[in-house]
């Protein structure tokens, strides 16, 4: 069916800004650990400036796509979530400013003030994105109406009445924050010019290996405790255990390899972390915490006439979004090997 079509599409994209503005958000959080000196500090932004932006547009066109597909969903999702979508969009307005503005001024104390923005900035967004990939899976407070609005939280406890933060989705969270460090230590790694933040970025790659490994199966148990629906779902399409596998495999690989390898291995990792979140709610597009209550994606996606027309002008459009992506990271960083190569 084309809305089955239109689910996955809207993951993919979502995935596809999760790999891309993940090394973004992972070299925010590192910066204090791989990076010393002013210099230094540079180093780290250079490697992401040219490229942070553009990868935002993967977001704005996540969301473009869930509205353009699910128009039932994204009023519920973007109400529903009104407190955290708002923390996460100033949060994004703080990293930008933060990265744009630290080499207008050379001074210690400026300097200081937007390095702490940054790095305080990319954690929360790591926080709450992985946080809201948690309440996605868990599943929201929906009343008799069908309509619901999460609190930042509650009790903490996973029940039927739940807010935006619980143990669950901190849990969640956290293990974001554990991948998606080390995948932007690894992306720093590869691309810092700097050898000494390269090594220190290998260096805090290493000890980030436990945790990225640990905190994610942690949290997929938890998944299963929580909501036995995940289970049903996987059990009914065996098919989708490929995402776990992926998830697994890129993080042994990653542990073994080396250089843009172990990156494309983190890259692997992330997209097999973020499928099984994807196919584990599959085929509801609004889980709630009493079963009865959940949406089907395919009841809340626009009519099929629409979606035929919508897919006819989405394909060329994210086709020409993915041919500029590549094109910038290849010229950019081939005129940077040719530079260094100079030197």
């Amino acid at each position: 069916m084309i809305q089955d079509l239109w689910f996955f599409l809207t993951c993919a994209t979502f995935a596809a800004y999760v790999v891309l503005d993940g090394y973004d958000l992972g070299a925010g959080i590192v910066s204090p650990f791989v990076a010393k000196t002013d210099h230094e500090k540079h180093e780290v932004l250079k490697t992401i400036l040219p490229f942070w932006d553009g990868n935002e547009v993967y977001l704005i066109t996540g969301g473009a796509t869930l509205y353009l597909a699910f128009p039932r969903l994204f009023p519920a999702f973007v109400s529903g979530f009104y407190l955290p979508v708002m923390i996460v969009l100033w949060l994004l307005a703080l990293r930008g400013v933060a990265i744009e503005m630290r080499h207008k001024l050379d001074q210690p104390l400026w300097n200081e003030l937007w390095d702490g923005g940054f790095f305080f900035a990319s954690t929360l967004l790591v926080l709450f994105f992985g946080a809201a990939i948690g309440n996605v899976v868990r599943g929201v407070s929906v009343d008799e109406n069908g309509d619901f609005f999460a609190p930042l939280w509650t009790d903490l406890g996973v029940g039927d009445d739940v807010g935006i933060l619980d143990w669950y989705t901190l849990l969640v969270g956290a293990a974001a924050i554990a991948v998606i460090a080390r995948h932007g230590a690894l992306r720093l790694a590869v691309r810092a010019e700097d050898e000494s933040v390269a090594e220190r970025a290998r260096a805090v790659a290493a000890k980030l290996l436990a945790p990225a490994a640990v905190l994610p199966a942690v949290a997929t148990f938890a998944t299963f405790r929580i909501q036995p629906n995940v289970i049903a779902g996987l059990a009914a399409r065996p098919w989708t255990a490929v995402f776990g596998l992926l998830a697994a495999g890129g993080t042994a690989l990653s542990a073994r390899l080396a250089g843009e390898n172990a990156y494309r291995a983190s890259s692997a990792t992330l997209i097999g972390l973020f499928g099984c979140a994807c196919v584990g709610v599959y085929p509801y597009g609004l889980v709630a915490r009493i079963a009865s209550r959940s949406v089907l994606a395919a009841d809340a996606a626009a009519e099929p006439y629409g979606l035929t027309i919508g897919l006819a002008w989405w394909l060329p459009g994210m086709a020409l979004v993915v041919a500029y992506s590549t094109y910038a990271h290849r010229r950019f960083f081939a005129r940077k090997r040719v530079a260094s190569a100079a030197e």
